[in-house]
């Protein structure tokens, strides 16, 4: 019989932001995948389920290139597609670990289709976990939504234009993936006087973690892959 490959979300960050259903599949599994970026030093997903009673043995590291070309995308996941296919064919189960939600913008969602593709028989459950925007929501106290107000959620756009019109037609904007466009995404929200309503979560949960209730004086550096902004076009109530 084949193996199940299941997809668990973690973290992100704090200890217990784990669904029961997930942790009790991560204790069923033989193997347990934990991806890691190559200019990572450690696996965050790792990292944040370090305090569970789960044997050393059964993890494995996978390295990802996370800012890589479609095709090399491409090769990549259908390389640890076949990987999973072997275990599974031999009747053990896999878990895949990722951070925050299982298919939020997680690089479960490219590895689910690889092995759709390379195993499609094999048996799939995959479980929830808790956004990097709720989580960064629920540190700051800050509502992603009340009553009919519209909430979008977006990777940064490189156009500044573009971002200030994704504010304007809603009440709430996720900002994700930022990265070096930070000062700009400052620039334009003091612009729009609007930075006193935002607030920023940094590697919730982890060493070296960040929280700004208020961006009006925030310095405008480079952000770090972890790191969700929150943006309310209106004065918070």
């Amino acid at each position: 019989m084949l193996g199940t490959l299941y997809g668990v979300g973690v973290g992100p960050g704090p200890e217990g932001f784990l669904t029961v259903a997930g942790l009790a599949a991560m204790r069923r599994a033989n193997v347990i995948l934990v991806p890691r970026s190559r200019v990572s030093e450690d696996s965050v997903a790792q990292y944040c389920v370090r305090h569970l009673d789960l044997p050393e043995e059964r993890f494995r590291e996978v390295e990802f290139l996370m800012q890589a070309e479609p095709e090399q995308l491409e090769r990549q996941y259908a390389s640890l597609a076949r990987e999973i296919a072997v275990e599974l064919r031999a009747g053990r189960d896999v878990a895949y670990l990722t951070i925050g939600d299982s298919l939020t913008y997680s690089t479960y969602g490219y590895t689910l289709r690889a092995v759709q593709r390379e195993l499609p028989d094999a048996p799939r459950v995959t479980f929830p976990g808790v956004t990097s925007y709720a989580a960064a929501a629920a540190a700051l106290e800050f509502s992603l939504g009340e009553g009919k107000e519209r909430t979008l959620i977006l990777p940064c756009p490189d156009d500044m234009t573009a971002l200030e019109r994704d504010i304007e037609s809603h009440d709430v904007v996720v900002l994700m993936k930022i990265g070096h466009r930070f000062p700009e995404v400052l620039d334009l929200l003091n612009a729009m006087g609007i930075a006193a309503n935002c607030a920023l979560a940094m590697r919730i949960g982890l060493p070296g973690q960040a929280l700004e209730r208020d961006l009006t004086h925030v310095a405008g550096e480079r952000l770090g892959y972890l790191s969700t902004m929150l943006i309310r076009r209106g004065s918070r109530r």
